[in-house]
């Protein structure tokens, strides 16, 4: 008996594409092959009663970012994109000062932590990470960071689905000399060689 059922097709939706043609996977597929330095970036949260000092303090935040930059030397700035929305854009929006810390090549464990999306909270990702506290800003200073600095924001920049934090470097030390960087690269945390 001879199938009369009609031909099955298959039909491929073409992937979403920006008024400009660039479609979301090309953008990441092109910024993928841009190698990135990787760095945690830390925050400590006001306490929830300033005025009461039995209150609970504010508990640390911290967020992996490979979106960060130097902007100037005289003053000295950088930069940092967070997502709209993030736990970090919420918190940088109310408390101007926080921290970086320059991940070495052996924290690539730090990274991956501080990364993860729907994580258990942020005072059990500090747990058993050594850490000292920033002079000015009261934020983590990860130990075995190659560098740290702490910076009181200066400016916030919206920019598409990011803010792009400016701020100003109010302390830099370089607590760690060995090892090489950790690098972010087509997708995957990396070593240079």
């Amino acid at each position: 008996m001879p199938n009369t059922s009609a031909p099955s097709t298959i039909t491929v939706v073409p992937a979403a594409r920006h008024a400009e043609g660039v479609s979301n996977d090309e953008f990441r597929a092109a910024l993928s092959r841009l190698a990135a330095g990787v760095v945690l970036v830390t925050a400590q949260e006001p306490p929830l009663d300033p005025d009461d000092p039995s209150a609970p303090a504010g508990e640390d935040v911290g967020m992996t970012a490979t979106a960060f930059m130097s902007v100037s030397l005289d003053p000295p700035l950088v930069l940092v994109s967070l997502r709209n929305g993030s736990r970090m854009d919420e918190l940088l929006d109310e408390q101007p000062l926080w921290a970086v810390s320059v991940l070495s090549e052996s924290q690539r464990h730090v990274a991956g932590r501080f990364a993860m999306k729907g994580r258990v909270s942020d005072r059990l990702l500090f747990a058993d990470i050594p850490y000292r506290r920033g002079e000015h800003s009261g934020s983590p200073l990860v130990g075995g960071a190659l560098a740290t600095m702490e910076c009181r924001t200066e400016r916030r920049v919206p920019a598409g689905d990011h803010t792009l934090v400016i701020g100003h470097v109010l302390t830099a030390h370089i607590p760690s000399a060995e090892g090489g960087p950790l690098a972010y690269f087509r997708g995957r945390y990396r070593q240079l060689r």
